[in-house]
């Protein structure tokens, strides 16, 4: 209830920020397949840099939506965990092939998780499409845990399974901004009386709980 209530009276900001990291990871999943084993760990350098730009945006996204999303929370620890494995990229760019999958799996894979909880949180606020974010995190689930945990890998299937995972995630965070533009555009439609009714509500919810 307390979620439906934040939906109708906050206005969400900045919906473009996880557009724009689908749009990154994305663009990072299809340049893994134009990329040959040999060179397989230069990526580090590229998989660094987007990291590094896609944390930074997140943690500014999750300060900015701290009042109006339920699980800003999230977006702030996925971006300060992002920040942090693209600070480690820059500083060892010569990192061995046998550990670069593990960083980028793991990393994705808590990304994959991360998209999945806000599905639920979309069914929450009752947007009809959370299904598709829901169903493309748990394809960037498999694909990462695949990517970490099967140690014997041909040259062709470690690219493609980095690959894969890139772009569910980058799907995945597509189809969640454009239900967080739904999102935003719910307040707009609710007028200040029954904004103030709402709130009177929920403050009296609130103080029946204390």
């Amino acid at each position: 209830m307390a979620n439906l209530f934040q939906t109708l009276t906050n206005t969400v900001k900045h919906w473009y920020i996880p557009l724009i990291f689908g749009i990154l990871f994305l663009i990072c999943g299809f340049y893994v397949f134009s990329v040959p084993l040999a060179t397989y760990v230069t990526l580090s350098i590229f998989f660094s840099v987007s990291f590094l730009f896609s944390g930074i945006t997140e943690i500014f996204f999750s300060i900015q939506n701290c009042k109006s999303l339920q699980g800003w929370g999230w977006f702030l620890v996925s971006g300060l965990l992002t920040t942090a494995i693209g600070v480690y990229l820059i500083a060892y760019p010569q990192i061995s092939m046998s550990i670069l999958p593990f960083v980028v799996g793991f990393t994705l894979l808590f990304r994959s998780f991360q998209l999945l909880g806000f599905a639920f949180d979309l069914k929450s606020m009752r947007i009809m499409s959370w299904g598709n974010v829901a169903l493309a995190s748990v394809g960037g689930i498999i694909f990462s845990l695949l990517l970490i945990f099967n140690p014997i890998f041909t040259g062709i299937s470690l690219v493609t399974l980095t690959g894969v995972s890139f772009i569910f995630m980058g799907i995945a965070s597509i189809m969640l901004a454009l239900d967080l533009r739904k999102v935003k555009k719910i307040p707009g439609k609710v007028s200040q009386e029954l904004r103030d009714r709402i709130k009177s509500i929920q403050d009296e919810i609130d103080h029946v709980k204390k």
